[in-house]
Parts: structure tokens; sequence; C-alpha cells
């Protein structure tokens, strides 16, 4: 059974797709913190096939180098959870991908990992395109799913904003 907020994402996820198909565009995903949720939402539209291409779950650091080749000097200086992570993981996301956008999220989830720069809820989401592209941190409240659930509706309402100029 769906609650209110999984209706709102799905909803999110309607018009992302028109938006995309209207522009004759794909999209792909790099997730850390919410460990495939957006791409989960998005396939759930029948006809996804249209407008997605892949998703990675970049959960480990290790991930983030192997699969969107984040540099390690990046993690070690800024961290996983920064503007600079962030920003690598789109760019490697859009030249590993057929994707004409990408979305990246990485952030502290919790209930454990927060840190002063880094509080629970810290969320870094990115989207971009080969021309643009937007990196915000956000502060969310709430549990462990809440926060998730946050950051997948974010991302959507991100690349929608971004689609919609």
């Amino acid at each position: 059974m769906r609650d209110n907020k999984q209706n709102l994402i799905l909803k999110l996820c309607a018009r992302l797709g028109i938006l995309l198909r209207q522009r004759n565009t794909k999209m792909a995903t790099a997730e850390s913190c919410t460990g495939g949720m957006l791409a989960s939402f998005i396939i759930q539209n029948a006809g996804a096939s249209a407008y997605f291409d892949s998703g990675f779950i970049t959960y480990s650091n290790q991930a983030k180098q192997n699969l969107l080749n984040v540099d390690k000097k990046i993690i070690d200086k800024y961290g996983a959870v920064s503007f600079e992570c962030v920003e690598q993981m789109l760019k490697g996301l859009l030249k590993k991908t057929k994707a004409d956008y990408g979305v990246a999220i990485s952030g502290v989830a919790g209930p454990k990992g927060g840190t002063k720069i880094n509080p629970i809820g810290s969320v870094w989401i990115g989207v971009a395109n080969n021309k643009k592209q937007q990196i915000k941190k956000y502060l969310f409240t709430g549990d462990r799913y809440e926060i998730q659930t946050k950051s997948t509706t974010r991302a959507i309402k991100d690349l929608i904003k971004i689609l919609e100029l």
C-alpha cells in the first residue's frame, strides 16, 4: 500500500517522464544515500524505458571511484558528501551513459554518520546536462527513510525545474 509521500513521488515521476519524452531525451542516476530509490520510483511508470537510461548505486567510496571515476583525492580532501564529489559523480555518469541528463545524490541519511560539517540529513543533489549543472546542499529532517524520501522528491523536483527552463 502506498502512502501520500509515495503517491506524490510517483506523480512527480509521471511529470518528469512527460517532460523527458517531449524533449526526446534520456536521464540516468547516480545514488549513494538513497540506494536506488530515485531510479526505482522513476521506472515504476510504464514506458520509462523511453527516457530512463540507467541507474548506478554508488554507496561506497570505492563504487564511486570504480563506476563513476570519482577521483580518490577528491573524496580524501572533501569527503563523499560534498559539492566536489557530486560534481564528479555527475560528470562520470554523463560520460558512462547515453543520458542527456544526470542526477547524482550523496548524503548522510542516518541514524549515524553525521559530522559538524555534514550532520544527519545533509544531502548534496546535483542535476546536469552537457551544458549546465546545478548542485545544492539540503538539510532534511526525519528518520532514515524520510531523509531518503525527501532527497528523492527534491532530486525529481530539481530535474523538473531544469527541464522546464
